[in-house]
């Protein structure tokens, strides 16, 4: 299981896998009290409509995770990998123009 993250994370160590995998789960485990505060604050519950939380999740708790992200994988000394980590995951969202040959046939 190491060796195929470290050939798609591209990182030679097996410390360097379980200290990212512990970045990840101490981030996750971090919005999901913080997603509890704020939505306590905001008064969205279980009860509250799915179309009102599920827009709120991802304006509010989405950006958070990630900045916990590069704060956690900065403590734990992963900074640039989460970094460049954070630019692939966002490069999904950007509109990029496919750019396409024009062969000419004649």
């Amino acid at each position: 299981m190491f060796e195929k993250l470290k050939n798609r994370w591209n990182i030679k160590s097996n410390f360097q896998v379980v200290v990212i995998l512990i970045v990840f789960a101490i981030t996750g485990s971090t919005t999901v009290y913080i997603q509890e505060v704020i939505f306590g604050l905001v008064g969205i519950t279980s009860d509250t409509h799915l179309w009102i939380r599920v827009p709120l999740y991802i304006l509010i708790i989405l950006p958070v995770y990630n900045v916990l992200l590069l704060i956690v994988g900065f403590l734990l000394g992963q900074f640039k990998f989460f970094r460049d980590f954070e630019k692939r995951f966002f490069s999904r969202f950007l509109f990029r123009k496919k750019t396409t040959t024009v062969v000419n046939e004649s």
